[in-house]
């Protein structure tokens, strides 16, 4: 019994970490692929308006801090101006940016 228990609690979890990743893969696409590209290039008109990084470069992931990328996700950039360069992501939960923080590390190389 507690065996099957044990297999039961892995399933639901490993459905449910997989409906995040899908969850954080749609909110990606739908509040950052615009700029950022589907690929985390950054490769779009907007992005190369904006001079974004390329999320798949190990090197501009390992810069990349997990809290400073939530804060802007969160908040949203502004320049120097005070011109807003990226909008802050209200729809989003916390769970949602760390989600998404997450789905962005899947495109190091």
């Amino acid at each position: 019994m507690k065996k099957l228990l044990a297999i039961g609690l892995t399933v639901f979890v490993a459905s449910a970490v997989s409906a995040l990743a899908g969850d954080a893969k749609a909110n990606y696409e739908s509040n950052c692929a615009k700029c950022h590209g589907t690929d985390g290039k950054g490769q779009t008109k907007m992005g190369q308006k904006l001079g974004i990084k390329d999320y798949t470069d190990p090197k501009v992931q390992a810069e990349l801090k997990d809290d400073v990328a939530f804060k802007s996700i969160k908040e949203g950039l502004k320049d120097a101006d005070g011109k807003t360069l990226m909008k802050p992501a209200e729809s989003l939960s916390d769970d949602d940016i760390k989600a998404l923080v997450a789905y962005m590390r899947t495109f190091k190389k």
